[in-house]
């Protein structure tokens, strides 16, 4: 199945990449020309949490600006830090690029693209996210999707209703459907608001269960677990950092968790309806080579997003689980895995 992008409203923020040491004690610089001298470039990343679907978005990212000849030991400096998921951290390190003031952010996630939009808004310094699930909600676009500022990039915007119909087929039994996730994040609350629109359709129950920060996730999971017959994820980050715990105990259980990306299915769950977030992360990396290059400003292009999703699945979870998938799912897959990665 292919997966094409589509630009649609414009909106603003910036791509996050790459995890190094902690938060922003340290970070990691990679070099290449002297920032400010017309066609070298200083791009700052940063990533707000450690997971493998950010961390895809950082190497697509970089890919993309690569393929556009901004190269990191060339004509690129890239300076990357990982908030680890941390409020405080994440907005010193957008503070930190700006007070640099680097030619670009590149912001990873929701929080990252709102926190560094707030600080380069009056720095002259372009944003560009990847990641960014609802930019409207998030407040980087206005209702009618213009951009808020010098801020465009990519959105993550789950396929809902593909993700329950595959659900639904693969478990025609199951009546309750759970989710966590986390209250503070604009991403998480509006893919919520779609699934409870669209649960019911389908024949579920929905269950959810907020939190607001890592240290809730165990109790939330042992809470979660004892109402409901599965479990799907959105791309929440809190949530997604902390997915070995919850597989961990749905594994206990019997209750099969699905993913909203590949990393997921690799990790453990049992299948996504999800997006490719290297591509993602690479288109993220061209609408930035223009906006350095001086091609166009950030507030000229339109946000943009993957409008079909692909389909992964993980055999060695359904053989656990003693759940058959469909001889149609599985000749839809995009990529399937015998095995469960570490």
């Amino acid at each position: 199945m292919k997966k094409r992008m589509t630009a649609i409203f414009l909106t603003a923020a910036m791509t996050v990449v790459m995890m190094t040491g902690c938060g922003s004690k340290e970070g990691t610089t990679e070099s290449g020309g002297d920032k400010g001298t017309g066609d070298s470039y200083t791009v700052g990343i940063q990533q707000f949490a450690e997971h493998g679907s950010l961390d895809n978005c950082r190497e697509g990212f970089i890919k993309g600006l690569e393929e556009e000849g901004i190269v990191k030991g060339e004509n690129l400096t890239l300076e990357i830090k990982n908030a680890m998921a941390d409020t405080a951290t994440n907005a010193q390190i957008a503070d930190g690029f700006a007070s640099d003031k680097v030619d670009m952010i590149c912001a990873i996630a929701t929080p990252s693209a709102q926190s560094a939009y707030n600080a380069a808004m009056d720095k002259e310094i372009p944003v560009i996210y990847t990641a960014v699930t609802d930019p409207v909600a998030a407040e980087l676009a206005d209702k009618d999707g213009n951009p808020v500022g010098e801020i465009t990039g990519t959105s993550d915007k789950l396929p809902v209703e593909e993700q329950l119909k595959m659900i639904r087929a693969l478990l025609p039994e199951a009546k309750k459907l759970g989710i966590m996730y986390t209250t503070s994040e604009a991403n998480s609350v509006s893919a919520i608001e779609e699934y409870q629109l669209l649960a019911g359709d389908y024949g579920f129950e929905l269950i959810e269960k907020g939190i607001t920060q890592t240290a809730d996730v165990a109790l939330a999971a042992d809470d979660l677990l004892e109402q409901v017959d599965c479990m799907t994820n959105l791309t929440d980050n809190t949530v997604v950092a902390s997915l070995p715990t919850i597989l961990e105990k749905a594994n206990e259980k019997g209750i099969p968790v699905f993913g909203s990306e590949i990393e997921q299915v690799k990790i453990g769950c049992l299948a996504a309806e999800g997006i490719d977030y290297i591509a993602l992360g690479k288109q993220t990396g061209k609408m930035a080579a223009q906006v350095l290059k001086g091609e166009k400003k950030a507030s000229d292009i339109p946000y943009e997003i993957i409008t079909e999703p692909g389909f992964y699945v993980n055999n060695k979870v359904a053989e656990n689980l003693k759940i058959e998938i469909p001889a149609d799912l599985t000749e839809q897959a995009i990529e399937s895995f015998d095995e469960i990665s570490e």
